[in-house]
């Protein structure tokens, strides 16, 4: 978008980062960055056309044979001084994405610290790199195997997570010898180009690490750029697809993380008042602006009821208010669109005939009446033909459905088309073990409402929540940024007899 009045001009710029300083875009376009708690425009930023994404992809190209020739040691003492510099920048990145996200500072610096984690498993590069060796796999024939560096990688992030998600991609990527270019969501700019100075300080080679801001037109620039090999992205479903048939169209290889309806199956002998409470933070935490949160949940038998009264009493006693505020324990939405379209989302489920037990619209917050805030909100007997259920919503909004056994319960999430994360609650060890058997999601939760792998195993779902062969981070995340290569060797001696026409076999 433009800049919209002349107080936006006044705020300061963003910059882009490329071949290691900040450098200004070559595009006339420019969007606004808002504090979502005041509803305030607090910075500008560029929207990068296709000669900034080139000018970007030269500088990664000009500083790939030198980086990846470097051994994977030295690149790992780069990431642990890059590790150590995040970690004392820790809160400083923390404000950052609060300003601009709207997340409470507790959540932001929870979220960097999940980052941080990757790039703690980055640092092991030299042990995750080595490959397999076969001696006398034929008569006088060794075979070994390499994995080597894609080459150029991009990823494309979401507004939702400044850091964490970014960490998901480059720090590995750059850690098996790539070089990247980065594309953060033009809402939350600042934290991203915050790493890049402490990637430089690190001691990153220039050009290396690239940061572009901007939207579909960069977007689009990146996805079909020839000098770009490889393309993270996590996002909705439909950009999702977009990106992954854009992408292999064009021969690049692709990694695309859709979106979510994740749910939490709670049955008759679960613990009520503890699972009550990690429902509630799964579900409000982050204004629920989190791709693993949990935006549905189906009660088994007869705990419906009392798990509907225990999460309206707990929902309606959540803080909300400024994400630096004291005591806060929800923030704002982003930005003021995204705020009426959850609403939105709340009159259709009114207007379908759900039961709205708690409801969230019209919430102000007194010092922050421009700020794009929504109060929690419950929803009781939702059916899955009902848009609130089959829709992401992306916001504070809960929906409970009802099932009368765990089998229909699992049908129930089978059924979904998305297949990103889930959760069960039971003290049943049989019960917890048929779940994560049966259901057809990527990451399972078993008393555990969030289930986000830590950092040295992989992060991605199923079905329309992943268009890929392979997850991000672990070692799904260095399978991704690096090829195979297989290597076979014969030293012949006077004896050896020559090879012949036909196909040559190794007994």
């Amino acid at each position: 978008m433009n800049i919209p009045d002349e107080k936006a001009v006044s705020q300061p710029g963003v910059s882009l980062w490329v071949n290691g300083g900040a450098v200004p875009s070559t595009s006339l376009r420019s969007g606004v960055v808002t504090n979502p708690a005041t509803g305030n425009v607090i910075r500008r930023v560029p929207f990068a056309n296709a000669q900034d994404i080139d000018s970007a992809v030269k500088a990664a190209s000009a500083a790939l044979p030198g980086w990846r020739s470097s051994p994977p040691l030295r690149r790992a003492r780069v990431m642990q001084k890059f590790l150590a510099l995040m970690q004392a920048k820790q809160k400083e990145l923390a404000r950052l994405a609060s300003e601009e996200h709207g997340k409470t500072l507790p959540d932001a610096l929870g979220s960097v610290q999940r980052g941080i984690e990757v790039i703690e498993f980055a640092c092991g590069i030299p042990h995750l790199l080595k490959g397999e060796y076969t001696e006398n796999a034929g008569t006088g024939v060794d075979c070994h195997t390499l994995r080597q560096p894609v080459g150029v990688c991009a990823g494309i992030t979401p507004f939702n997570f400044p850091a964490m998600v970014s960490l998901w991609m480059f720090p590995v990527a750059i850690a098996c010898g790539n070089t990247f270019i980065l594309k953060p969501s033009e809402k939350v700019p600042s934290t991203s180009m915050k790493m890049a100075e402490l990637f430089k300080q690190a001691g990153l080679p220039d050009g290396v690490f690239n940061v572009v801001h901007g939207d579909k037109e960069a977007v689009d620039a990146i996805l079909n750029h020839p000098g770009i090999h490889a393309v993270s992205f996590v996002g909705s479903t439909p950009i999702a697809k977009y990106i992954y048939e854009t992408c292999a169209r064009n021969g690049k290889r692709v990694q695309a993380l859709g979106g979510a309806k994740n749910h939490a199956v709670v049955l008759p002998d679960a613990d009520l008042e503890f699972t009550a409470d990690a429902l509630i933070g799964a579900a409000y935490g982050s204004a629920g602006e989190r791709c693993m949160a949990i935006s549905a949940v189906v009660a088994v038998g007869a705990i419906g009821d009392p798990l509907v009264r225990l999460l309206a009493d707990k929902a309606g006693k959540i803080k909300v208010g400024p994400g630096d505020g004291e005591g806060v324990e929800m923030g704002p939405l982003v930005t003021l669109a995204h705020r009426d379209r959850v609403a939105g989302y709340i009159d259709a489920g009114v207007a379908e005939g759900a039961k709205l037990v708690l409801d969230g619209r019209n919430k102000k917050i007194t010092g922050y009446e421009n700020g794009f805030f929504l109060g929690t909100t419950l929803f009781d007997q939702v059916k899955p033909e009902m848009k609130i259920y089959k829709d992401e919503i992306f916001g504070p909004v809960l929906v409970v459905l009802r099932a009368n056994t765990l089998e229909e319960a699992i049908a129930l999430v089978n059924a979904n088309p998305y297949g990103n994360g889930t959760a069960i609650f039971t003290n049943s060890g049989g019960a917890a073990r048929r779940f994560e058997e049966e259901i057809q999601v990527g990451m399972v939760g078993v008393n555990v409402p969030i289930p986000v792998p830590m950092s040295f195993y992989s992060f991605g779902g199923w079905k329309g929540s992943l268009f890929g062969d392979l997850h991000m981070h672990g070692m799904e995340g260095v399978k991704f940024y690096t090829r195979t290569k297989v290597v076979t060797t014969r030293w012949p001696h006077a004896d050896t007899p020559a090879p012949g026409l036909n196909m040559p076999t190794l007994g």
